[in-house]
């Protein structure tokens, strides 16, 4: 039978038919109708939902059933149709079958209307069909074809696939049209990259200046690192919607133009090669649009005689097709609640088969969790030195690289800065071609000379007129201020404004102005859902809009402070914003430091803003003070400049002798822990010893801590003058000693090395025994620990030493579960054997064992291997199995049993058939019933060769033998042959053996159409005459001989004990099926008792 993970795998396949499947599956039409209002778009939870439906309700929802309705569909394993039916006949006169209807329905489904066009259907049908609700275009096209049936005299295959021949005609020049068109738009966009805004007579093409930054993936809660930005769309792991996000200037639309030029110009090897349609739209283009389709027409295709519903069609019939949605954190209507295509598309109620990415710098509010996530890191060292190479020497040699590199060198304040690709893209331009180029203190005076570098540019090319005129603009730009802090500072952020109104905010002459410097940007974008486009003015980049705003809170902070006027304005979301204001206003950014403090997690930002201070150092070490009275922590989900900030804070408070309380580094210390006495991030940067630092807290799920490495944290902790406390938790894998040596001073100076397991449940590590303790008053306490197979690989490990740490400090363990992730081989080694490869050693201080497995087989041998584990875990009291299909000898050796466990009286329990429990007898080696009561297997026993026959053969031999009464087995399809004397019952079908039954009451053969002999049917009796308890034979829809001969003895036994054999049968001399009675005197069937 299919079970879930099944039926998901063929919804996913065959989605768009899901009605047609549920009529094969005698699916009612009403209940069908249901499952389409209750699932409105994503038609693969209706083909689900309508599988459920089916095995819940139907009679027999077998896999046999299912794959004959897959079979008359046409659908192949793979969820396509076979049209090899189709090839036959074509010019013969017959009626277009229902398989054929699907198979036209699917085929380039998204061309239905000009399908209806080759069919002679009236436009108003058409659309009629279109203003339906449903958006599956399969639905629409089976609609055509009905429409077609009703309205036309007769129905020629010839007829159905000469339009569909000229409707693939069509389609394939609609195809290759808009590819081609596409790829005329991208290459005007990736042709003319300009690195610094201003320079304009200097543009370059994507590939000569694209350098590829860090790429993370989203596993399992931890982010990895991906080799090349190409593996985004390589991933086999992920889902259809890709999530990349990026901080300001990382590069996200860079990425979006990188992957339109992979495919506009075929490079080899990219994942985008072989797409057949790329769509790349920038959603701050799209305020008000609705249509997806729409979009791609104004915004790509404008210039291109290209009708919408041309692109609608190819896009819902293409078999390839990627989109890109770049920039959501951007996109105008993401917090209204009008509805809109992209929202549907993010939620994946549209375009569910597609593969969408969408980029952004922070997650939107409603999206498919099934999105694979990825975020872009930055540039790093190698990184930088591409680019430089690249796009900035050129032929200039090596000399001139290393000239650029000193710059940066000389500025240690830029170096996290320029992580960020747009902000070292200008430095690195500026550097190169600025030979006055200076040493900066903080990041605002670098931005401040990168936009007097905007200025003398342009102002440098302006006729002395007009320079007296327009360098007012430079130093009077309080309107544009003003209009760019009301931007961020809104509740939903604007980031573009409509040209008349920057024109009326700021003036004709400022508007042109800084459009001319490259600070502002014209963009065509749709004036409305009606018109096709305006003009919308907007930053060169969110930066730029951050430090104009930033200009206007620094006058804020001057005058009247009323911090309520940032309150929409979040620090994470405008960090640089609040740095720029700091550095801006040295003398009132106390204010604002002091605002910052107060929000959740606003220390993180105050530590980045008082890092724009160049003035009163006294004033930076008493906010510092203050800072470090709390924990400071540096997490993998802080970025590199967040988490270069944070040591650059504790530099501080070292350098000051200001005292630290804690360092909690949270999930982003590397596996390779310590380098050069040092302390080893993700990131790749170093926490140096800190002389005031008291408390380092480690966190990090799955971070395994091997011996060396627990050394190096040692040797770490010892060059921290002040520390008194190195603590580990959540999820750290430490070594149950370190025999390595230890510093002295260590031990000396009472540092308290502390292991915090949850529950409650701390351990100290004792650095004279080298060994992991606990108080006495912890010893009292209990662990409970389940294992399972849904585990990954790290959390068994945490299972495993848990175990391991309670039993070296005598913590007891009352229970440990294991479902369903023991290996086959159970045992290895004197431990159990995980099928993730982890060894289980005994535990001194476990009292209970329970393991559940659904088909797990513990032959002889291996039950021998897991008693004996039960012996070496001294505190042992239970060891208990159950779990569905799980295979237990019916007895063991007695004389192979540890003698200590019967010494001991451990229990062993085997939960079987019906919620009966077993008790294993460790003097006789045979399993007994447990507890108190009567105890019979009232449910019929059905052995139909199916995967479960295995272990209802072996429960039914188990209770047997246990003396416990059976009510009834069918034996249905297997046909059961027994020698004469009957010993045993063999199932030639399913390959097994049903021993003598001595507590069963009823035996049903239900071998339909069987053809049984004489000898066939006298070893059945005589092994129902050695059931010692049956009362009752049937058996159903057979051929019997007429008389039974030869059995005499064991009619004799049936007769005595007043046995009823009967059946629905056949005789051989009438081939009727009759109610039939044996007579157990005569040997002979008659129809009446």
């Amino acid at each position: 039978m299919y079970f879930c993970h099944s039926y998901q795998d063929l919804s996913s396949k065959i989605a768009g038919l899901w009605r047609f499947l549920g009529r094969e599956l005698k699916i009612p039409q009403q209940t069908l109708d249901r499952i389409g209002s209750n699932n409105t778009e994503d038609v693969t939870a209706k083909c689900y939902q309508s599988l459920l439906y089916w095995r819940k309700n139907s009679a027999n929802p077998s896999k046999r059933v299912l794959e004959d309705a897959r079979r008359a569909m046409n659908i192949d394993t793979g969820g396509r149709r076979d049209s090899s039916s189709d090839r036959q006949g074509d010019h013969e006169v017959h009626p277009v079958t229902e398989q054929q209807r699907l198979a036209s329905s699917s085929e380039k489904a998204g061309m239905w209307r000009y399908l209806g066009k080759e069919l002679h259907i009236p436009k108003s049908v058409l659309d009629s069909i279109e203003m339906k609700p449903s958006r599956e275009a399969v639905n629409r096209c089976h609609d055509v074809l009905r429409q077609w049936e009703q309205t036309t005299s007769e129905q020629p295959r010839l007829v159905l696939k000469q339009a569909q021949q000229k409707v693939n005609e069509i389609y394939t020049g609609l195809e290759e049209k808009l590819a081609r068109a596409l790829k005329m738009t991208y290459k005007k966009q990736y042709d003319a990259i300009q690195p610094i805004p201003y320079i304009r007579d200097r543009l370059y093409r994507i590939d000569r200046i694209f350098v590829e930054g860090g790429v993370n993936v989203l596993v399992d809660g931890s982010w990895e690192r991906l080799t090349s930005y190409q593996d985004i769309l390589k991933d086999k792991r992920v889902t259809l919607l890709r999530i990349i996000e990026g901080d300001p200037g990382y590069g996200k639309s860079t990425l979006a133009l990188e992957f339109a030029y992979d495919w506009g110009e075929g490079v080899k090897g990219s994942p985008v090669e072989n797409v057949r349609i790329l769509i790349i739209l920038r959603l701050r283009q799209l305020g008000g649009v609705q249509s997806i389709n729409h979009a791609i027409k104004w915004f790509l295709l404008s210039e291109e005689n290209v009708k919408v519903s041309d692109i609608k069609a190819v896009i819902e019939s293409c078999h390839s097709v990627q989109i890109i949605l770049d920039g959501h954190d951007e996109y105008p209507d993401r917090d209204s609640e009008n509805q809109s295509d992209i929202k549907d598309i993010v939620m994946r109620k549209m375009f569910q088969n597609l593969n969408v990415s969408l980029t952004t710098r922070y997650l939107p509010k409603h999206y498919d969790q099934s999105a694979r996530r990825y975020k872009l890191t930055g540039f790093d060292d190698r990184a930088r030195d591409e680019y430089i190479r690249k796009a900035v020497v050129g032929d200039a040699g090596e000399q001139a690289v290393r000239r650029v590199k000193q710059k940066l060198k000389d500025n240690p304040i830029l170096s996290d800065l320029c992580d960020v690709p747009l902000i070292f893209v200008m430095f690195a331009h500026m550097a190169y071609e600025k030979k006055d180029f200076q040493k900066f203190k903080s990041v605002t005076e670098f931005f401040r000379y990168m936009i007097s570098c905007f200025h003398h540019h342009l102002l440098s090319k302006m006729s002395n007129t007009n320079v007296g005129q327009m360098r007012r603009f430079e130093n009077d730009h309080a309107p544009l201020d003003q209009m760019a802090f009301d931007g961020l500072s809104k509740e939903h952020q604007k980031l573009s404004w409509s040209e008349e109104e920057v024109r009326s905010q700021l003036g004709d002459d400022c508007c042109e102005y800084y459009v001319r410097l490259g600070i502002l940007i014209k963009e065509e974008v749709a004036a409305s859902s009606t018109a096709q486009s305006g003009v919308e003015i907007r930053f060169y980049h969110k930066l730029f809009c951050e430090w104009y705003a930033a200009l206007h809170i620094a006058r804020l902070l001057a005058g009247n402070w009323d911090p309520s006027v940032l309150r929409h304005a979040h620090p994470y979301d405008l960090q640089y914003m609040y740095r720029f204001a700091c550095g801006l206003s040295q003398d009132f950014s106390e204010k604002l430091i002091n605002y910052l403090r107060e929000l959740p997690g606003g220390d993180k930002f105050t530590i980045l803003c008082l890092l724009e201070q160049t003035g009163d150092q006294d004033k930076l070490v008493n906010v510092v003070s203050d800072l470090c009275k709390k924990t400071l922590t540096i997490s993998d989900d802080d970025n590199k400049l967040m988490q270069r900030s944070t040591l650059q804070l504790l530099e501080i408070a070292s350098n000051h002798s200001v005292p630290t309380i804690c360092l909690h580094l949270d999930r982003c210390l590397s596996d390779a822990v310590t380098t050069g006495g040092n302390l080893l991030l993700n990131s790749g940067l170093h926490v140096p010893p800190s002389s005031t630092l008291e408390t380092l807290e480690i966190t990090g799920k799955g971070l395994d801590i091997p011996e060396e490495e627990m050394v190096g944290l040692l040797a770490y902790a010892d060059k921290c003058d002040e520390l008194k406390e190195l603590k580990f938790n959540d999820g750290c894998l430490l070594p149950l000693s370190v025999p390595a040596q230890i510093p002295p001073s260590l031990g000396t100076r009472n540092i308290g090395v502390r292991y915090d397991r949850g529950h409650g449940l701390v351990y100290r590590f004792d650095l004279g025994a080298d060994q992991w303790v606990v108080p006495e008053s912890s010893k009292s306490r209990s662990l409970n620990v389940t294992m399972t197979n849904d585990d990954s690989q790290l959390e068994q490990q945490w299972c495993v030493q848990e175990l391991d740490l309670a039993s070296a400090a005598g913590v007891p363990t009352s229970c440990l579960q294991i479902d369903g992730c023991i290996s086959e081989g159970v045992t290895a080694g004197g431990n159990l054997l995980l099928k993730s490869g982890q060894h289980l050693p005994p535990s001194s201080t476990l009292e209970m064992i329970e393991i559940t497995g659904k088909g797990l087989d513990i032959p002889e041998e291996k039950m021998i291997g897991l008693l004996a584990f039960t012996e070496r875990c001294e505190r042992l009291k239970k060891l208990t199995l159950k779990g569905e299909q799980l295979l237990t000898p019916v007895s063991v050796p007695a004389g192979r049993i540890p003698p200590s466990l019967k010494t001991r009286n451990i229990e062993v329990l085997l939960h079987s058939l019906e919620e009966l429990v077993y008790r294993l007898n460790l003097v006789e080696g045979k399993w007994v019933k447990h507890g108190l009561g009567t105890a019979q297997i009232r449910d019929i026993v059905q052995l139909n060769r199916s995967t479960e026959d295995k272990w209802r053969v072996r429960e039914l031999a188990r209770a047997s033998a246990a003396g416990i009464p059976i009510a009834r087995v069918d034996i249905d399809g297997c046909s059961p042959v027994a020698d004469q004397s009957g010993s045993s019952l063999a199932l030639p079908r399913s390959q097994l053996s049903l021993p003598i039954l001595s507590t069963l009451q009823e035996l049903w053969i239900m071998d339909r159409g069987r053809r049984m002999n004489n000898t066939e049917v006298v070893g059945i009796l005589s092994y129902t005459a050695q059931c010692a308890a049956v009362e009752e034979l049937l058996f159903g829809y057979q051929t019997l001989p007429d008389r039974v001969q030869g059995a005499v003895s064991t009619l004799s036994t049936l007769r005595s004990r007043n046995v009823s054999v009967k059946g629905g049968i056949r005789t051989e001399s009438q081939d009727v099926y009759t109610w039939r009675y044996l007579d157990l005197h005569a040997g002979v069937w008659e129809t009446e008792k």
